[in-house]
């Protein structure tokens, strides 16, 4: 196989915009391409190593995803069980409406909150964590906000339309991270150490508080600057990780392109990695990129890049290549991050690829379906 075409591709985006561009490709239980070029830190001149680590941002998501789904195969959980089982104070929820005269009141929502809203973004919830009054949680706890406090926090804020109603991106998925934490009796950071990281290999991967060698590694931050036409390097945070003992579902992954590769592949390979160990089963993978919205709402789910995918469980999941302008199966499934990190997962070729680079603002209408579409040149 020739991967001229994909280096090529990401030497173009380490020359436009992005301080430097990382990926692997993984087929059939061995690595066929992996790539890096570019900067770990363009203002030192350090240029990548591919041993940097980054922050995932959104692509924690499938993880948090899949750890969930442990609970579901051992029968712990099912989707169709009501979030208030588990949290009570996601309980008799109110949604944030307008009368006739434009003035917002509150309403109670007909609809209980279920486990399947959670990982099919439908709770009803969105990004809007200032409602949610971090900052109380952080006076009280000292800024350690534990998963279960924050979580509580959000539950104080209204929905903005009826639970399993339509697609609206947000916080669903921290507040799943905090189900596996009480399902499990377990930190979730710990929880998915012990169920995904440590089985495959995943030595370089962590959530809240980690070591100095990975701090050390991690690839300067940058936000692209589109009205400068630069890069403002920025001091690595993640602003959805709100203190020291918050697993942040949604956002609070940090790894490798290699730790994340070992990941891809055992979801592409009916969860089994390439160490042989098995997290998952295939069927249970086969039902997180089943398409969940089913005529569904999806208002929100209109990003350019998406063209052509609907929603599992977590994750987008191609339906129509043809509308996407992919030259991918149907079924291939995956997500993004804000920072630019991007994972393709497709079992039916027993293909994984992941991609990532530090910079918000990171283009990802631009670049994802090109590294997309330059994969599967070079693979099928």
């Amino acid at each position: 196989m020739d991967f001229t075409r994909l280096d090529a591709l990401l030497d173009r985006f380490a020359a436009w915009r992005m301080p430097g561009c990382d990926c692997i490709v993984i087929k059939d239980g061995r690595v066929l391409h992996r790539y890096f070029t570019g900067y770990a830190d363009v203002e030192a001149g350090k240029k990548l190593t591919g041993n940097e680590t980054y922050n995932m941002w959104s692509c924690s998501k499938p993880i948090t995803c899949a750890a969930a789904l442990t609970l579901l195969e051992k029968g712990d959980i099912l989707l169709a069980d009501p979030v208030e089982r588990y949290l009570p104070e996601f309980a008799d929820r109110m949604i944030l409406t307008k009368d006739e005269n434009g003035e917002e009141k509150l309403i109670p929502a007909k609809n209980k909150m279920r486990i399947r809203d959670l990982f099919t973004m439908s709770t009803g919830y969105s990004y809007d964590i200032e409602k949610a009054n971090i900052k109380e949680v952080k006076e009280r706890t000292g800024g350690r906000c534990p998963t279960r406090e924050v979580i509580k926090a959000f539950a104080k804020m209204p929905l903005n339309e009826e639970p399993g109603s339509a697609w609206s991106y947000g916080i669903s998925h921290d507040i799943l991270a905090c189900l596996v934490e009480v399902v499990s009796g377990e930190r979730f950071a710990n929880y998915v150490k012990r169920v995904i990281f440590d089985p495959l290999g995943m030595e370089d991967s962590t959530y809240t508080n980690p070591s100095a060698d990975i701090i050390d590694r991690m690839a300067r931050q940058y936000t692209y600057d589109e009205d400068g036409d630069r890069l403002i390097p920025s001091d690595n945070s993640v602003s959805f990780v709100f203190g020291t003992e918050y697993d942040s579902g949604g956002a609070g992954l940090i790894s490798t392109v290699e730790d994340y590769g070992k990941f891809a592949y055992a979801m592409a390979n009916g969860g089994v990695g390439l160490n042989g160990a098995k997290i998952l089963s295939r069927g249970t993978i086969d039902l997180m990129r089943a398409d969940a919205m089913q005529g569904k709402v999806m208002k929100y789910f209109d990003w350019m890049h998406l063209y052509g995918y609907s929603y599992g469980l977590g994750v987008r999941t191609m339906v129509s290549p043809s509308l996407g302008g992919s030259n991918g199966p149907v079924g291939e499934f995956g997500w993004a991050g804000a920072a630019g990190a991007h994972v393709i997962i497709d079992p039916d070729n027993n293909l994984a690829a992941f991609y990532c680079q530090h910079m918000l603002n990171s283009q990802e209408e631009y670049f994802a379906p090109r590294f997309r579409n330059a994969v599967y040149s070079c693979v099928l």
